[in-house]
């Protein structure tokens, strides 16, 4: 079923094919599980009492617009589209955990939430109501991850992974001649300064001290050489370790931007996407996954810092207990988002293991 995925990538608020398969799979292979289509998601439930504890499990099924550029029999089937994070297998791995729970039951209400558009940071908000209506006491999610022996859990308590956001700063001013641009507005040294003034913003401590700003992109102008500048435009992504400190980011870059546009004659305006609050783990949820870990013989690796990547598991955090963690692909192997990487089979057993053993 992987591979069947692997072959049909769908990208974020595309997954029209994918969220039917998934929801044909299990209607053919299950014989208890309630199915709920929402729309662009969908949840599988397992209903014991309702005096039990509502524990969620979470996978996400998009892919990101990249080629396949490996030789896979299972290779992409779409042109600039491919499972290049592994969400087919964290896909494969909540079905197979599905399938586990229908056959042999569970002494818990046990949900399997099946989410779109991860990669956006659209997506879990999407779903966010599931907790409320389904009364969810507690949700967990993993992500395999290069860098880490294969096959070992990750984990650690309190923020796991950083609040980011993309944010881009348009700058408007007038046009003029080359020779003369003094008659125009050009947005160039605004641009610049505040490029310049990034890491006075900034902070790369390790202990809940990480302020992030990365510079994606700047576009200045048009390739005319008798024409003056008289548009910029700058992208950055912008991550902390909490949403306070990245909300303080934010708004010391607009503030000076906004310095910046009056001192130079400029319109100014902002822009946000791919926003993605901090994933907190809850102590209790995390040491259900330290516990599950240790009873199925898994080495378990305490994070002694949070992952400075982002994942809009976060919105779930912030209404119930939770836990997020991560799988190791090996310490060589490559690392997600690259070209040579496939998600690892022999990860979806383990990862049904872990997923079991909180439960029991």
């Amino acid at each position: 079923m992987r591979h069947e995925l692997h072959k049909h990538p769908e990208l974020s608020n595309e997954e029209v094919w994918t969220k039917q398969y998934l929801i044909n799979f299990l209607k053919n292979h299950t014989k208890h599980l309630e199915i709920v289509d929402k729309g662009t998601w969908f949840y599988a439930a397992y209903r014991t009492h309702e005096d039990q504890p509502n524990i969620a499990f979470r996978a996400e099924f998009d892919a990101l617009p990249m080629d396949e550029v490996i030789d896979l029999p299972w290779a992409s089937q779409f042109s600039g589209k491919a499972h290049k994070c592994g969400h087919d297998g964290h896909t494969a791995t909540l079905c197979a955990f599905a399938l586990e729970v229908d056959q042999n039951g569970a002494s818990q209400n046990v949900f399997f939430l099946f989410q779109p558009a991860e990669e956006t940071g659209e997506g879990a908000i999407q779903c966010v109501n599931f907790i409320d209506e389904e009364q969810i006491d507690e949700i967990y999610a993993y992500h395999n991850i290069s860098g880490i022996p294969v096959n070992t859990v990750a984990v650690k308590n309190g923020t796991m992974l950083c609040a980011s956001k993309g944010m881009t700063i348009s700058l408007e001013g007038s046009p003029a001649h080359a020779s003369q641009p003094e008659n125009g507005r050009n947005p160039s040294l605004a641009v610049a300064n505040i490029i310049q003034k990034i890491p006075h913003f900034i902070s790369t401590e390790k202990n809940d001290g990480l302020v992030l700003c990365t510079v994606i992109q700047i576009d200045i102008g048009e390739k005319a050489f008798g024409m003056s500048a008289s548009r910029g435009v700058l992208r950055l992504t912008i991550r902390a370790l909490y949403e306070k400190e990245l909300d303080a980011l934010q708004k010391n870059l607009e503030s000076f931007s906004k310095s910046e546009a009056v001192k130079h004659g400029l319109q100014v305006t902002f822009d946000y996407q791919d926003e993605f609050p901090e994933t907190a783990n809850h102590k209790k949820c995390a040491n259900k996954i330290r516990q599950s870990a240790l009873n199925n013989g898994m080495e378990l690796l305490e994070l002694q810092e949070a992952y400075r990547g982002s994942e809009d598991f976060g919105h779930f955090s912030k209404l119930t207990k939770s836990a997020y963690c991560f799988i190791g692909n090996g310490v060589d192997y490559p690392n997600v988002h690259t070209s040579e990487y496939d998600f690892k089979d022999e990860l979806i057993e383990t990862g049904v293991a872990l997923f079991k053993g909180i439960i029991e």
